[in-house]
């Protein structure tokens, strides 16, 4: 079973909502309700890293993505663009969720997306309605950038006979911006 296993059969995405759903039922419902809209911060982000297919590196990805500042309850929405060097595409949008540790400006995102998928000449994941659900942690410095590592899967969730998954382990940085 590959070190990843944990992340391509969807657990990330799950706990995400499991957590989410806690902070919601804490934080947000007994104050202006569950979902209700909330401004938050918004960033752009860079990121680049390896993708991983079948416990092999298989090319490289660089991903922009945008985290705006309209959120739901604790839920943030994000999208986002990949490229690899391999010629495949992923655009999608969802949401983030993030538990941060102010004291020492530390932070842990989970996020789940739903985009499209255009496989280029690299690996077939089925389809092409692929899930991006992910997993990261980082810094934040004192002027709002935050630096972090961090895996996403990428799997169409079994609409398609066809569903092998594909990881990035990556570094991002993220802007903080208006």
């Amino acid at each position: 079973m590959s070190d990843l296993a944990f992340i391509t059969d969807g657990t990330i995405a799950v706990v995400g909502l499991i957590a989410g759903l806690i902070d919601m039922g804490v934080n947000h419902c007994p104050n202006n309700g569950c979902l209700a809209q909330r401004e938050v911060q918004s960033y752009t982000s860079i990121s680049v890293g390896d993708t991983v297919f079948q416990e092999r590196t298989v090319g490289e990805e660089i991903y922009l993505r945008r985290e705006t500042r309209h959120a739901n309850g604790p839920f943030q929405l994000v999208y986002g663009l990949s490229a690899t060097s391999d010629g495949e595409l992923w655009a999608g949008i969802g949401h983030a969720y993030t538990l941060t540790n102010r004291r020492e400006n530390l932070f842990l995102q989970l996020h789940a997306m739903a985009g499209l998928y255009e496989e280029g000449s690299g690996v077939d994941l089925g389809g092409p309605i692929q899930f991006r659900s992910g997993l990261e942690v980082g810094y934040q410095n004192k002027t709002g950038v935050r630096m972090s590592v961090g895996v996403d899967h990428r799997s169409n969730a079994g609409l398609y006979s066809n569903n092998p998954g594909l990881e990035t382990v990556h570094f991002r940085v993220s802007i903080p911006t208006k």
